[in-house]
Order: C-alpha cells, then structure tokens, then sequence
C-alpha cells in the first residue's frame, strides 16, 4: 500500500497506539524550539496535530501539511483555533505554501521522502531569510538495527516504505541549498546514552545566501 494509503489506515490508531518515537520526538520537537521565535509557522507532516497545539501557543499562524486526509482529520477534531489551516498536500511534488514562514518543521516525515536536495531547495524557497528549520526523525542508527515506521492490522502488521538518510546525508543537503547547521542533538529512550539513539534533531537557519 502507498505511504497515504497506510497513514489513512494509521490514523485511526495514531494516538492510541504506543508508540515511542512519536512520542520521543515530541518532546524533542519541544525542547529545540523553545527558545526560537517564530510567529508564522509551515509544519510538514503535521499527522493528527500531536505538535500542531504546541506550536500554535508560540505562533500567530500555522499552516499545518499531511499528505493523508485520515490523519487531517484526527488534527481537525483535536485542534480548533482560527490562527490554523489545514492543508493536504504531497512534499516531493513542488510546494505551493507561500514565502512568508519564519518557521519550518519536519517530523517523522523525511525517512519517506527519498530526494532530500528537492525538499531542502523547496524548503529554502518558503522560508523568509533568517528562518529556522526544524528535522526530527527516526535516527540512522535504528534504521540501521531494522527500525522502520509500522502498525498492526487485523490483517497484520503494516511496514511502510522508508528510505535510509544517513547524517551526513541531512548535513550536505542543509549546506548544498545554504541553510546553516545551528545545531545536531541526539534523543535517547528513558536518556540512556548507552543504547541506540531513537531521534536525532537538526536546527536549520536560512543564510542571506539562499535565494
């Protein structure tokens, strides 16, 4: 089944399932932009609106992206605020979100996408100048161990398509289209660094070179 497909299927257990890297990269999510202002936020992935309440708190407006209608309309029924819009749409085809967003997140999403160049460049073109951009995704190395996103079903468990993005993969697509690597952090289940970590985070700012 396609990746908007399985999420439409997902969403009717998003919330409920336990799921530790949703819930792990929520709260990374949290902890990196804390202290970032923004007031015009693009959230890429939104799925059912688990950061979409967060954000509104610190912005005036979000507009807030899934490529499946399922998970929109788990975020619908969660999230009632006039400063929001929901909006379907697929990132690997050309974006159409406008050029006025002082904010950028992606979570749990580029593992889905294979080019990453093409959204980074796409990415480039919606931010103001001096925008950040926040990635938080499954990390390399639990990819690595056989970790992918997945669900279970009457009919059995449910593995999406993924793709591998390495490190250095997120850092040279980052300094290709001329966003600066602010920061690069690592979160671990229950903090213990002597396991594999779960979510790696990336802070992006958009230089005055990226056109």
């Amino acid at each position: 089944m396609s990746i908007e497909q399985a999420y439409n299927r997902w969403s009717e257990q998003y919330d409920t399932n336990q799921n530790k890297t949703r819930d792990l990269e929520a709260v990374a999510l949290r902890q990196t932009l804390a202290r970032i202002p923004f007031k015009n936020c693009l959230e890429i992935g939104c799925g059912t609106g688990k950061n979409t309440e967060w954000l509104l708190q610190k912005a005036n407006k979000v507009l807030a992206v899934d490529l499946s209608a399922g998970m929109l309309e788990k975020a619908k029924e969660k999230v009632n605020a006039a400063n929001v819009e929901f909006r379907q749409a697929d990132m690997s085809l050309p974006w159409n979100f406008g050029d006025d967003h002082d904010l950028l997140v992606f979570s749990l999403v580029l593992e889905h996408i294979e080019n990453l160049e093409f959204v980074f460049t796409q990415a480039a073109r919606t931010l103001k100048t001096g925008g950040y951009v926040y990635i938080g995704e499954l990390h390399p190395f639990k990819q690595y161990s056989g970790s992918k996103a997945r669900f279970d079903t009457e009919e059995g468990r449910q593995i999406l398509t993924c793709f591998n993005h390495h490190v250095s993969d997120f850092t040279q697509a980052a300094r290709q289209t001329g966003f600066e690597i602010m920061e690069l952090n690592e979160y671990f289940d229950q903090a213990d660094r002597t396991t594999l970590p779960r979510i790696l985070t990336l802070l992006l700012k958009k230089s005055e070179s990226v056109s």
